[in-house]
Order: structure tokens, then C-alpha cells, then sequence
């Protein structure tokens, strides 16, 4: 799973959020740093409004809260859902000593871009942020 920096990251570098029941989320607010949500179709399910979307907590018993609206929510995208959002910019996947390694396709003439971290998620996420901050350029 990415860090909650990371997501941030994402989200204020333009990734957008369609919640689908298997997304993990956290409610924006530091006091609720530790919880993580999985949007389930029995649990928590998005609801489209004409004002925007809602995240609808169903049966949840262990804590006052019936819905949080989409824009308090953080996105924790997954490892799949990163790398399909690298779309034709994504070469590899490597494994060197204790880093993963996301290689995208080099710019024009240039050298592949290489971003690692610890965990696949965020080496991932950290070569999308480097992707989405190059279109927002």
C-alpha cells in the first residue's frame, strides 16, 4: 500500500478518484491517519449525487459515521491500479537488492526514467507523481 504522503501527493498533483468497491481509502484528517476504508457494495458504497459523491458507511457499528463526501476522502490506490494508470509509459518492473525498481519509457531521445522505494506500491506511485507533475508542466 502507498503512503498517505504519497496519495496526497497524487491527489494534489491532479489523480482523480471513481470509487469502485475494492479501493482503499482514508478520511483526510489527521486524527484518522491510521484508518484505512475498503469500499465494499456491503459496507461502504459510493453514491452519485448531483453535487458530487458520497461514500456511504452501511451497517458500520463501531462508530458514528454515516457518510464522508469523496473530497475528505484519500484515494490508497493499488499496485494494479498505479501501474494501469502509467498506461504505455510503463517498461518494468525490477527487484534490485532490497528496492523495487518502475522503469518508464524514455522521453523522446533520452534515458528511461527509473523511480524506486522500499515496496512496489509506492515505487509505483512515485513514477505516476513523476508523470502526472511532467502534464501539469
Amino acid at each position: 500500500m502507498i503512503s498517505t504522503s504519497l496519495a496526497r501527493q497524487l491527489r494534489d498533483a491532479g489523480l482523480r478518484w471513481k470509487p469502485l468497491s475494492g479501493d482503499r481509502f482514508q478520511i483526510d484528517r489527521p486524527e484518522l491517519d491510521a484508518d484505512v476504508f475498503t469500499i465494499s457494495d456491503l459496507m461502504i458504497e459510493p453514491h452519485e449525487y448531483s453535487t458530487g459523491t458520497v461514500l456511504g458507511f452501511n451497517g458500520t457499528t463501531e462508530w458514528a459515521l454515516d457518510s464522508v463526501d469523496v473530497a475528505d476522502a484519500l484515494w490508497l490506490p493499488r499496485e494494479d491500479q498505479l501501474r494501469d494508470l502509467l498506461r504505455s509509459a510503463f517498461v518494468r518492473l525490477e527487484r534490485h537488492d532490497e528496492l523495487y525498481r518502475v522503469v518508464l519509457a524514455a522521453e523522446s531521445e533520452g534515458e528511461e526514467r527509473v523511480y524506486e522505494s522500499v515496496s512496489a506500491p509506492e515505487a509505483y506511485g512515485l513514477a505516476l507523481l513523476a508523470v502526472l507533475e511532467r502534464v501539469s508542466a
